[in-house]
């Protein structure tokens, strides 16, 4: 302890070289060498950079924005480091907000709406020695009022729960994980900060933790899931991970069991959306993760191969290589679909001793069976259930195009991921390829062509029905089959929730030449509607087909 405490009197390094390889050696790379192109830095982080530094404090855009930069890639995100505190930070800014708990960071927004953009500013972190921290028995959740007092504090696992202490920047680049990710970059002079060698692994093509693995990923076991996730990211560009870096992976995952739920579950939907899912499974199954991190995650990799969750996960890629957003609830739908799919047609038919159940409330059955045993109360009961409890509602009502209904689904708030949901089923055999077709056309027509192709409906079902004639001598019924089944008409023939008029021949002509019996007409009465009898009509047909 004296040692130490003379060391640091003295300006040594606690562990002489030990402490020189910790800390790294501080290299600025000059424009020419590292050759960024300033034009790919995003004005609002430069703004934020500019602001800082004016008021005189350090500042540089960090992390994966740089390693992007150095590659040649435009960065979707970008984050900045500076000596300033939070609350510094925030009094400089006009729309910044301070958030987090094991550390403190604010949020800089530009813009409002979907267009806006957020720029996250961290202020440099200390090194701390663990070992040295405070320790509580519990998490988060139960040692809530211990750690609100404390500064540095872990688990008994080793997990850091708090630590928010500030530090130079030589510590702060210590304390970020990855290599590749821990430079800093001043746009103003266009120098690069590199503590740890990260422009030769960039150049080199390499994914290396900084320290020792197995010690940092007991730190923050989530360590374990960003490693799957840049190294997925990186793979496109020829990027692998260090030997080193990948082998205490599945040994360590273990400590993924006494991370939050909550923040398993915002780490898995990173990993699916970033634009790199498929990428992300193939390297799950290569560094031997496939089960293990996160039940739902183990679920989404098991399906991966199933011709709709992989169209679903190349979708959801497509859509973010495109710059167009993704949502959660959408991609969690369609790996969940068949649980749902195959749960309501069991109700339906009434198998394993249940009772039949109406289309409609047995769809609603499956869907809540689901979600507890799939979701949880992570977030099985916030808009992320409610957004796909509506996508899988609306299915069946694809079914019915007459009437009033088509009209109402259209202008549905959530019609369009319900539609992409069910183009994504004919793209595979489950609905038919004219239904979406057709549903893709009205969608965007205008009044007169929704009306031709509401009557295209019509006319479709009308040259498929069979209505029998009254012949002179009316044929017996078949023997066993009753005779009122076959007066029925098709099940087509009753489609629709408003009143329509159904031409019924009225006999033969005679042979006598005499003119035909006049056409009768018969008006059906309009349903009553109301306490789901809609939805259940709707989903009579569905239930079938699946």
């Amino acid at each position: 302890m004296i040692k130490k405490f003379i060391d640091k009197l003295l300006g040594k390094s606690a562990g002489g070289a030990q402490g020189k390889s910790r800390f790294g050696k501080r290299q600025e790379v000059p424009a020419e060498v590292h050759k960024i192109d300033p034009a790919l830095v995003d004005e609002r982080a430069r703004n934020v950079v500019t602001t800082l530094q004016q008021a005189g404090y350090e500042a540089y855009v960090v992390g994966g924005a740089v390693r992007d930069l150095l590659l040649g890639l435009r960065p979707k995100d970008f984050d900045v480091a500076t000596n300033a505190t939070p609350e510094q930070v925030k009094s400089l800014f006009r729309r910044a907000f301070i958030i987090g708990r094991r550390f403190r960071i604010v949020h800089v927004v530009y813009g409002r709406g979907r267009e806006h953009e957020v720029i996250e500013v961290s202020t440099f972190r200390a090194y701390m020695d663990n070992a040295a921290a405070e320790q509580v028995a519990g998490n988060e959740r139960t040692s809530k009022g211990e750690l609100a007092s404390m500064k540095h504090a872990v688990d008994a696992s080793g997990r850091v729960l708090r630590d928010n202490v500030w530090g130079p920047q030589e510590e702060d680049a210590a304390r970020r994980d990855f290599t590749v990710n821990a430079m800093y970059y001043d746009p103003a002079n266009q120098v690069v900060v590199d503590y740890h060698n990260g422009i030769r692994d960039a150049q080199k093509l390499t994914l290396r933790m900084i320290g020792d693995p197995a010690t940092r990923y007991r730190e923050d076991p989530v360590r374990i899931i960003r490693a799957i996730r840049f190294s997925a990211k990186l793979a496109a560009l020829g990027f692998k991970m260090e030997a080193k870096t990948a082998a205490p992976l599945v040994e360590s995952s273990k400590l993924l069991a006494d991370v939050p739920q909550s923040r398993l579950f915002d780490e898995m939907l990173k990993l699916l959306q970033t634009g790199h899912a498929i990428a992300t499974v193939e390297q799950l199954r290569k560094l031997g993760l496939a089960k293990g991190i996160y039940p739902l995650l183990d679920v989404v990799v098991e399906r991966a191969d199933q011709p709709f969750v992989k169209a679903a996960l190349q979708d959801t890629d497509r859509r973010v290589g495109e710059g167009k957003p993704v949502a959660p609830s959408f991609l969690l739908a369609c790996v969940l679909w068949a649980d749902v799919r195959d749960g309501w047609a069991q109700r339906v038919e009434g198998q394993r001793g249940q009772r039949p159940q109406p289309p409609f409330p047995a769809l609603q059955d499956a869907i809540d069976d689901v979600f507890n045993a799939r979701i949880g109360d992570v977030s099985g009961r916030g808009k992320l259930a409610a957004d796909m409890r509506e996508i899988w509602m609306m299915q069946p009502r694809f079914d019915k195009r007459t009437g009033s209904t088509p009209y109402s689904l259209v202008d549905q708030a959530r019609f369009r991921a319900a539609f992409d949901f069910m183009r994504l089923r004919a793209d595979v055999g489950e609905v038919s390829e004219a239904i979406a077709e057709w549903w893709q056309e009205f969608s965007t027509a205008d009044d007169v062509r929704q009306q031709d192709l509401l009557e295209q409906v019509r006319d479709e079902q009308k040259t498929r029905q069979r209505v029998r004639t009254r012949d002179p001598v009316a044929p017996k019924p078949s023997r066993g089959e009753p005779a009122a089944r076959q007066r029925q008409p098709d099940a087509d023939a009753r489609q629709g929730d408003e009143a329509e008029e159904v031409e019924v021949e009225a006999g033969a002509v005679p042979p006598d030449g005499e003119p035909a019996a006049p056409r009768k007409r018969r008006r059906r009465r309009k349903p009553r509607t109301g306490g789901g009898g809609e939805g259940g009509g709707e989903g009579g047909g569905s239930a079938a087909a699946e």
